[in-house]
């Protein structure tokens, strides 16, 4: 996924300012615990009309990021195979819907809602951009 990174440096200020906004405080602490992917479900899918989707965007993007940032440096490394297989044009927001529609398709299942979640944005992302075996 093309990584901006100005993009990660406006994202935390961007947060930082946004957590002193009523946007903020209609999202709380526990909003923001990224426990499971539950959780990281629940800030991505925060509907664009909403009051809190400008911290919760932000938040979900910048956990995306991070992780495929992770990812593509730990699978770069030999002899680890990566696990997304991603175009070079694909965004962020690509990745943020592709989420949100893996994680919709298997809200109900407590088991893999309940996993951490970087397992399910893998998952995820994985289902969407596999690697050739």
């Amino acid at each position: 996924m093309t990584v901006n990174r100005p993009f990660v440096v406006l994202a935390a200020f961007c947060m930082v300012g946004l957590l002193s906004s009523q946007a903020a405080r209609a999202f709380d602490d526990r909003s923001f615990r990224f426990d499971t992917t539950s959780n990281l479900y629940e800030v991505c899918a925060v509907a664009e009309d909403s009051v809190a989707y400008p911290l919760a965007n932000q938040a979900c993007r910048a956990f995306i990021e991070a992780s495929v940032q992770y990812h593509d440096e730990i699978s770069a490394r030999k002899p680890l195979k990566p696990l997304i297989c991603y175009p070079k044009a694909a965004t962020i927001e690509d990745g943020k819907l592709a989420f949100i529609a893996w994680a919709n398709k298997h809200s109900k299942d407590r088991k893999l809602m309940g996993e951490q979640p970087v397992v399910g944005l893998v998952r995820a992302l994985a289902t969407k951009y596999p690697c050739a075996r």
